[in-house]
C-alpha cells in the first residue's frame, strides 16, 4: 500500500539471550586494541571465473549496439570553463553555459583553431586533440538571454522610460548581455584508456574517456532542443506526451549512453520516460494540479511553492523568465513606481507615479484582462526589485520536469501508458537510432567513432524450473513462472484462534466476508476460528484525522477485551491503494499492542482474491505457503550443509522533491536454518538520499543498540537455527550503482565482520556479496517473436562486464510490457560457488516469495527488504514523528537536520514476517 507519510525506523528492544548460551559462544565486547586486529583490506569486485553451462540454450537480441572507434591512438583534452558577466561576477544561472558556449566558438572559430567542442552545460570542454593554448579568455554578446533584470516599460517593477531614446536603449540592454569565458587545460585522456577497459583493464583514463562519449550524446541532444536528464532525452512532440492528471504529463523519450562488454564497446539505447508540467497558459496548469474549477478557488499559496524556479514567456514576448515568486497583493492594489513622461523634477531626480499593476497594463501597455484584477502577480524579478505579470498573461515553456511526488493515481497510469511489448519497444529504439543521426555527429566524427544499426546477438540460457513442496507432501512444478494451489494445502498453515475484525466504513458484506475466508482457509489447511467480534467505525469519526480514527477504533477494542486482545485483526480500508489510516494503523499494532494485522479494501472478493490475502496471513502468523523440494530434502549445494544465512539489504528514500525526508535501511536475515524460505527484518533510519548503510554494527557501552546485524539477525539465526552461528553469510544488496561497489566491499561488508567479531573475536565466517540491480537499461528480445523472454533465462556473455563477475537473469514472466531482468554484480565468493550452482541459488530464490504464486524478478530477501523499509516508512507522518523522537536521532551528514528514530516493534512481532 502505497503512502505519502514519512518514515520512522524500528529500534528493537534488547536482545535475550538465551540462558544456555555460555560466554565461549556468545562472548563480551573485546577490548579497543582487539578491535585494532580486524583486518580491514581494500577489497575490489572479484573478476568472472567463467559460465554457465546448465539450461536450454536460447538465441537473443540485446538493446545494444556495437561501437567501433577508429582513432583509438588519440587524445581528449579536457579544459575547465569559468564563466563570468561583464561585471565580474561568476554566472550561476543554469542553461547559459550552452549558449555562451557556443557564441565563443562561433565567434572565435580561428583562435580556436576550429575545434569540435563536447560541453557538459557546466565546467568541463573536451576536444579532439589540444586547443591552440593551454589558458585562453573570450568576451562575448549574447542576444536574448533569459534574465531577472528587466526594467523598462513592458516590466512593471522597474522603471519606466522617459523618453523614445531612453526606450530603444533599455530595449538593447534588456535583449543583450556580455559574459567573460574562461578555458582552461586540465587533464590529457588518451583514448587507448577505452580500448584497454574492454580488455579488463579499467582505470580513471577509461572512465573519463566514456564519460566523454556520453557528453558528446548529452550536446548533441540539447542542440536539437532535448531536455536533459542525465543520459536520457526527451524532445518536444506531443506525440511523446501522456496526461496523467493534475497538470502532470508523462513525456517518453530514450537512454543512451556508451558501455564497455565483452563483445567490445557499444552503445546502449533504451525508453526512457519522465514527468514534465503541463506546458501553455499558467492559469490552467493550476487550475488542473489543484483540481478546482476556475481561478478564483486557486490556493495561492500552495500555487507559490508549485510555481518556484518555473519558467514562463509572456503574450506577445519570446523572452523567458523564471518564476521567483507571488505578488502580496492583487493585481489591481500590487502598486509599483513608473518613471513619469514629465522629465525631472526641480532637484534634478527623476519623477516617478505610483500605478497598479492591473492599470499599467490596462491603461498603459493596452492589455486585455479578463479575470487577473484579483488575483496575485507573478514575481520574475528579485525580492528587492520584484517584477510583475499578471497571471493570465503568463504562459509556461514546454519541457519542463515535475519533480514532485506523484499521487498514486498519477505514478499507476504513468506506469500503464509506459508499456511497450517487445516487438514495439524494438522498432522505437531502431527509430531512435536512425532518426538521431549520430554518424553525422562531427564531434563523434573526430573521433573516428561508428555505431552500428544492429541490436546485439546474445546467447541465454533457460534454467530448469524450481520444484515447490506444498501441504501433505505434494509437488507442484511451476510453469511459465507461476502456480497455482487449486487442490493443495499450504506446507506450513498457521492457525487463526483469537481474531476480530475492523472496518473503517468499507462497504463490505463483513460477515459473508469471514465466512468466505473461514471456508477457503480451510481448504488450504488454514484453521479458521469464527471471529470474537466485528467492529464498525461511528460515523461520526468518519471525517475526523486518521490518527483519532485509528485510536477510536482501539478504544472499542479495550472495552470489548480489557484484558486479552485478539492474536490477529482483519482490517477493512474503504480506499484501495492510499488509505492515509495505513501508516497509523500499522504503526499501533505493531509497535504499541504486538497484535497481528492484515489490511484490505474488499472492492472485488473472489476466490483468487482470498487466496492472496491468505497467503499473507499465513506467512505473517509464522506459517510457510509452499517450499523448494531442494530446501525441504536439504540439497541445495553449500548452503544446505554448512550453516548459512542469507541477508537482503536495501534503503528506501523519500520521494522525489522530500528532501529532508530521512531515508530508511532495512535488513533481513534468513531464519530455521537449513530453511531459505523464512525471514526477519531490521529497519533503522538515516540521513536523507544517503545509500549507504550505517546502523549495520554500532559498538556501543551499554548494549541498548549494538546495529542491524550483531544483535538482531545474528542472534535470531542463533536461536532459531539451534544455536548454531552462519559458518556463511551471503548477502544480496539493492540499490547501488557501479560507482559505489567498493563502499559496499569496504564499509558495509566490514561493518558485518565487525559484528560478527563483536560476538566472538575467533569467529570468521565466509562471505559471498551479490549486488542486484533493476535500475538498468539492458533489456532483451526474441528475435521475431512477440513473447517475452521465457522465465528463468540468465545472460552472462556479449553484454555483460569485459572482466568483472555479472549476470543478467529473467526469473519470471514477463506478463506486460518488456521483461526488464535483474543485474546481479557477484563483488565477492569466499564460500566458492561454481557458477552454475551460484546462478541456479538466485534463481531458487526468486521462488521462495510467500506473498505470491508466481516467480518474482528479483531474489525473495530484497524484495522483503524493500517491503519491511516501505511499511515502516509509514508509520507516522513526518512532521509527526519529528516532534515526538526528534531528541533520539542523529545528525544528517550536513550536521543540521536530525534524523528521528523509528518506534520499537512489540515483541510479539519483532521476528515475525510482518512486512508479507
Amino acid at each position: 500500500m502505497e503512502s505519502s507519510e514519512e518514515p520512522e525506523v524500528l529500534l528493537p528492544p534488547p536482545p535475550v539471550i538465551p540462558p544456555n548460551v555460555v560466554p565461549t559462544q556468545i562472548k563480551q565486547e573485546p577490548s579497543p586494541e582487539s578491535i585494532k586486529k580486524i583486518l580491514k583490506p581494500n577489497r575490489v569486485p572479484m573478476t568472472r571465473r567463467g559460465t554457465g553451462s546448465k539450461g536450454q540454450r536460447i538465441s537473443l537480441l540485446s538493446n545494444h549496439f556495437k561501437v567501433g572507434i577508429a582513432n583509438a591512438g588519440g587524445h581528449f583534452f579536457h579544459y575547465c570553463v569559468s564563466l563570468f558577466y561583464e561585471d565580474g561576477r561568476p554566472v550561476d544561472g543554469k542553461g547559459i553555459g550552452r549558449k555562451v558556449i557556443d557564441k565563443v566558438r562561433e565567434t572565435y572559430d580561428t583562435e580556436l583553431a576550429s575545434k569540435e567542442f563536447a560541453y557538459d552545460g557546466e565546467k568541463s570542454l573536451f576536444t579532439v586533440g589540444a586547443l591552440p593554448s593551454n589558458k585562453m579568455e573570450f568576451t562575448v554578446v549574447l542576444d536574448k538571454v533569459t534574465s531577472n533584470k528587466n526594467t523598462g516599460s513592458g516590466s512593471p517593477g522597474g522603471n519606466g522610460s522617459p523618453n523614445e531614446s531612453d526606450r530603444k536603449r533599455i530595449r538593447r540592454v534588456s535583449q543583450s548581455q556580455t559574459f567573460k569565458v574562461e578555458i582552461s587545460f586540465a587533464a590529457r585522456i588518451p583514448m587507448q584508456a577505452i580500448t584497454n577497459a574492454l580488455r579488463g583493464q579499467e582505470s580513471d583514463n577509461s572512465q573519463e574517456a566514456l564519460r566523454v562519449l556520453d557528453i558528446i550524446l548529452r550536446q548533441h541532444s540539447a542542440k536539437q532542443g532535448c531536455l536533459l536528464v542525465r543520459q536520457s532525452f526527451f524532445h518536444n512532440d506531443s506525440r511523446n506526451f501522456t496526461d496523467l492528471g493534475g497538470g502532470v504529463l508523462g513525456c517518453r523519450g530514450f537512454h543512451s549512453s556508451f558501455r564497455a562488454t565483452q563483445a567490445g564497446l557499444s552503445l546502449n539505447i533504451d525508453g526512457s520516460t519522465t514527468t514534465i508540467i503541463q506546458p501553455g497558459p499558467l492559469v490552467d496548469f493550476l487550475i488542473a494540479n489543484q483540481n478546482v474549477r476556475d481561478p478564483f478557488q486557486i490556493d495561492w499559496l500552495k500555487a507559490k511553492r508549485t510555481l518556484k524556479n518555473l519558467r514562463i514567456t509572456v503574450t506577445s514576448s519570446n523572452t523567458e523568465y523564471r518564476i521567483t515568486g507571488l505578488s502580496e497583493n492583487p493585481c489591481k492594489e500590487q502598486i509599483f513606481s513608473l518613471k513619469s513622461r514629465g522629465g525631472r523634477d526641480g532637484n534634478g531626480d527623476t519623477q516617478t507615479v505610483d500605478v497598479t499593476v492591473y492599470d499599467y497594463f490596462v491603461n498603459y501597455q493596452g492589455r486585455k484582462l479578463n479575470y487577473s484584477a484579483d488575483l496575485p502577480c507573478v514575481n520574475v524579478g528579485k525580492p528587492k526589485r520584484p517584477t510583475y505579470f499578471p497571471v493570465e498573461l503568463c504562459r509556461l515553456v514546454p519541457l519542463q520536469r515535475y519533480t514532485k511526488a506523484l499521487t498514486v493515481h498519477q505514478r499507476s497510469s504513468l506506469v500503464e501508458k509506459s508499456r511497450q511489448k517487445p516487438q514495439e519497444k524494438m522498432r522505437l529504439l531502431t527509430d531512435v537510432l536512425k532518426s538521431n543521426k549520430y554518424d553525422n555527429e562531427p564531434m563523434l566524427q573526430s573521433c573516428g567513432v561508428s555505431i552500428s544499426t544492429q541490436f546485439t546477438q546474445v546467447e541465454g540460457r533457460v534454467l530448469s524450473t524450481p520444484r515447490l513442496k506444498v501441504g501433505n507432501g505434494e509437488d507442484l512444478i511451476p510453469r511459465n513462472g507461476r502456480w497455482s494451489f487449486n487442490n493443495k494445502k499450504l506446507v506450513e498453515p498457521a492457525k487463526i484462534e483469537r481474531w476480530a475484525v475492523v472496518n473503517f466504513s468499507a462497504r463490505c458484506d463483513t460477515r459473508g466476508l469471514c465466512r468466505d475466508l473461514i471456508r477457503f482457509g480451510e481448504m488450504k489447511g488454514i484453521l479458521i476460528n469464527p471471529p470474537m467480534d466485528v467492529f464498525e467505525e461511528n460515523p461520526q469519526f468518519r471525517r475526523a484525522p486518521p490518527p483519532v480514527r485509528v485510536e477510536q477504533m482501539f478504544e472499542q477494542l479495550r472495552q470489548k477485551f480489557p484484558d486479552s486482545p485478539p492474536h490477529f485483526l482483519l482490517c477493512l480500508l474503504p480506499d484501495r491503494k492510499n488509505s492515509d489510516i495505513y501508516g497509523p494503523w500499522k504503526r499501533k499494532n505493531l509497535a504499541e499492542f504486538g497484535i497481528f494485522n492484515q489490511c484490505l479494501a474488499p472492492i472485488r472478493v473472489n476466490e483468487q482474491y482470498l487466496m492472496n490475502v491468505l497467503l499473507k496471513i499465513n506467512a505473517k502468523l509464522g506459517g510457510l505457503n509452499a517450499l523448494l523440494a531442494v530446501e525441504q530434502s536439504q540439497n541445495i549445494p553449500l548452503v544446505s550443509k554448512i550453516p548459512t544465512i542469507i541477508f537482503g539489504m536495501d534503503v528506501s528514500h523519500g520521494s522525489p522533491g522530500q528532501s529532508d525526508v530521512p531515508s530508511i535501511a532495512a535488513v533481513v536475515g534468513s531464519r530455521h536454518w537449513p530453511l531459505i524460505s523464512r525471514y526477519r527484518a531490521s529497519v533503522r533510519t538515516q540521513s536523507p538520499k544517503v545509500e549507504m548503510i550505517d546502523s549495520l554494527f554500532k559498538p556501543t557501552p551499554d548494549n541498548d543498540d549494538a546495529g542491524i546485524v550483531r544483535w538482531e539477525l545474528l542472534l535470531d539465526f542463533y536461536r532459531s537455527s539451534g544455536q548454531t552461528k552462519p559458518a556463511q553469510i551471503i548477502i544480496f544488496r539493492d540499490g547501488v550503482s557501479e560507482s559505489q561497489f567498493n563502499q559496499v566491499l569496504n564499509i558495509e561488508l566490514d561493518q558485518i565482520i565487525e559484528a560478527c567479531k563483536f560476538l566472538d573475536e575467533n569467529w570468521s565466517p565466509k562471505f559471498t556479496l551479490i549486488v542486484a540491480q533493476k535500475n538498468h537499461h539492458t533489456k532483451f528480445f526474441q528475435a521475431g517473436s512477440p513473447d517475452n523472454v521465457p522465465p528463468g533465462t540468465v545472460i552472462d556473455n556479449n553484454v555483460c562486464h569485459p572482466q568483472n563477475n555479472d549476470f543478467y537473469m529473467c526469473a519470471h514472466a514477463g506478463m506486460i510490457g518488456t521483461t526488464r531482468p535483474t543485474h546481479y554484480h557477484v563483488l565477492l565468493d569466499e564460500i566458492g560457488f561454481s557458477v552454475d550452482d551460484l546462478q541456479e541459488l538466485i534463481h531458487s530464490l526468486s521462488y521462495v516469495y510467500q506473498r505470491s504464486t508466481s516467480a518474482i524478478s528479483i531474489v525473495a530477501p530484497v524484495r522483503y527488504a524493500h517491503l519491511a523499509a516501505t511499511q515502516i516508512s509509514q508509520f507516522l507522518k513526518f512532521d509527526d514523528m519529528s516532534e515526538t523522537s526528534s531528541s533520539h536521532g542523529g545528525l544528517t551528514s550536513a550536521g543540521a537536520v536530525p534524523v528521528p528514530e523509528l518506534p520499537v516493534l512489540h515483541p510479539n512481532v519483532c521476528s515475525s514476517m510482518f512486512f508479507c
